[in-house]
């Protein structure tokens, strides 16, 4: 299938901790040409970030001889604060028209002519971009069920359903958002979820880092954003104070619920901070236990958390929240539906008590490659491909019978 792929987010490429869209853009440039599509900067963004120019310049950089990354170069109107009405439709439609108009020319200038569109849930500023750009497919992927949060929930309530309807098909990362999105497009595929896992090296011998030296063991640790919408502070808590021989180790941003925590008053609870990418294997190999204490709502249970592969690939033993897409790890993590459960969890961990060896668990995370993903991905499209051109080739035949008598 010698198409290339446009492929529009809600996530700029150069995102420090990345994401699954940059993942997988660098594995479909391995056998296609691939157009990444940083999302255009909003008024209120950019006056926020006091950068309130016009625009900001048009680039279009190659990052490999087959991937390139381009920044639009407009700022477009803010309307999220709008009521969801004509009145958001008419001026999201302007929004769309501006960004296709940039797009169109980074195509041009790459020659790019039959395309698959590729939207990593960006309900807002590309609902129109299918019909403004005419792709040869326009894929539609769901990787959180993002509609739990605020600013999506206003108008995604409507729009993510719409735009579902209007995808050649969806994708998802999970069985459970499948699920959801089947709901609205029955054309729906669970690739399952890719992991880049290079650094995360069990074998390569890290020393240890100097905020972690005066740590004491047992060293129970987390590493990821502090995101109180995903992670359960409560357990957390109750872990720190309830067991006080224990230390708790937090690497990763906080955002306002936990740099305002009565978590930063214990002893035994020490905050690291946000680290580079780099840097984390060296703090994971160094904790006794690694968690994944998440909160279990709508947001987080059709969830796949990258950083349990993580954990598991360096070897460690993982305590974390029972969900239907944690039962995939099942034989190899320990799982916890309640807060008893999960210290007993540690307890075990710290034992030597897991249900599976640490080579096991070596060999379970790395089965989950970005190239088995993007595999199920290229398939889903090839059947929807085929479909459509036998469903093409029955209306036509009818069309000739049907003029020949």
């Amino acid at each position: 299938m010698g198409t290339d792929f446009v492929i529009v987010g809600i996530q700029p490429w150069h995102l420090p901790l990345g994401g699954n869209c940059k993942d997988i853009a660098l594995e479909l440039s391995k056998s296609y040409r691939v157009l990444y599509v940083n999302p255009p900067v909003d008024r209120v963004t950019a006056w926020k970030s006091r950068t309130r120019k016009s625009g900001p310049a048009e680039t279009l950089v190659q990052i490999s001889a087959t991937c390139w990354v381009f920044t639009p170069g407009i700022r477009i109107e803010s309307l999220n604060w709008l009521p969801d009405n004509w009145l958001f439709d008419w001026l999201n439609r302007i929004n769309n028209r501006r960004f296709a108009g940039c797009i169109r020319r980074a195509i041009r200038t790459l020659g790019f002519t039959q395309f698959n569109l590729f939207n990593d849930s960006d309900m807002i500023r590309s609902f129109y971009l299918s019909e403004l750009l005419k792709p040869r497919q326009f894929i539609y992927y769901t990787r959180d069920n993002l509609l739990t949060v605020d600013y999506w929930k206003r108008h995604g309530q409507r729009l993510e359903p719409a735009l579902m309807r209007k995808a050649s098909l969806v994708v998802s990362n999970s069985a459970y958002l499948a699920r959801l999105a089947s709901q609205h497009n029955p054309v729906t595929f669970d690739i399952g979820q890719g992991c880049n896992l290079t650094q995360f090296n069990a074998s390569v011998s890290h020393p240890v880092p100097a905020d972690l030296r005066s740590v004491a063991f047992p060293k129970i640790g987390y590493i990821g954003a502090l995101n109180a919408s995903r992670l359960n502070i409560n357990w957390l808590l109750a872990l720190a104070t309830s067991r006080p021989d224990w230390n708790l180790v937090l690497v990763g941003p906080e955002d306002d619920a936990f740099r305002t925590s009565a978590l930063h008053g214990l002893a035994n609870v020490h905050f690291l901070g946000s680290k580079p990418m780099a840097d984390l294997p060296a703090y994971l190999q160094h904790l006794d236990v690694a968690i994944n204490p998440q909160q279990l709502n709508d947001l987080t249970i059709g969830n796949y958390p990258r950083k349990v592969d993580e954990y598991l690939a360096m070897g460690k033993p993982v305590v974390a929240l029972d969900t239907e897409t944690m039962q995939l790890f099942a034989d190899y993590v320990i799982l916890a539906k309640t807060f008893g459960q999960f210290m007993d969890g540690i307890d075990k961990a710290l034992a030597g008590e897991m249900p599976a060896p640490p080579a096991a668990c070596i060999d379970f995370a790395r089965s989950h490659t970005w190239a088995q993903s993007v595999a199920k991905l290229m398939q889903a499209i090839r059947s929807v491909t085929t479909l459509k051109t036998l469903t093409a080739t029955f209306q036509n035949d009818d069309s000739v019978r049907l003029s020949s008598k």
